[in-house]
């Protein structure tokens, strides 16, 4: 893992140990690489609940119970989506913090309006802090990925250490 990714999930790790928090992931175009880059962290067992993985539709619908009309109105690559997905983690897990990723990472894939390297993301709190942004990112797919990655540990970062007052840590939606 290289430096970045090392860093950021020492702090994130940190500051949820501070908080008495627990992470859990849901992510589709990474593909488990923020869980990878989480659980390759010393200690991050006292933070990190648990992953999850749903690449294909039925599976963010299975297991994180993402709702099959959401999917259809806005197709798997929408902050919709990704709100629904870091929801259903939450409640699946033991954690009180979750994130979540959906994108294009390439090199096919893009549809009109989302070119590859859209990627959406939600971060929620089980205090009913949401939060949720779209990114485009450039690159091959792998650095599409590490770019996602790096972002939303980043943010993450950001809402742990702001108060439910910042612009940061807005609730939406």
């Amino acid at each position: 893992m290289d430096a970045e990714l090392s860093r950021l999930s020492v702090e994130v790790g940190a500051a949820l140990r501070a908080a008495g928090s627990m992470l859990t992931t849901a992510e589709s175009c990474t593909g488990g690489g923020v869980a990878e880059t989480v659980t390759a962290t010393p200690g991050s067992s006292a933070w990190f609940d648990c992953g999850f993985v749903t690449y294909s539709n039925a599976a963010k619908q299975r297991l994180l119970g993402v709702d099959a009309a959401t999917l259809q109105a806005h197709g798997a690559v929408s902050e919709a989506v990704a709100r629904e997905m870091v929801r259903g983690a939450l409640a699946a897990s033991s954690a009180d913090v979750a994130l979540s990723i959906t994108g294009i990472a390439g090199p096919a894939g893009a549809v009109p309006g989302k070119p590859v390297g859209t990627v959406c993301f939600a971060w929620a709190f089980s205090d009913g802090r949401e939060r949720s942004e779209t990114c485009h990112f450039d690159g091959d797919r792998e650095a599409v990925r590490r770019q996602s990655t790096c972002h939303t540990l980043t943010v993450l970062l950001a809402l742990l250490g702001a108060p439910s007052d910042e612009p940061v840590a807005r609730t939406v939606p």
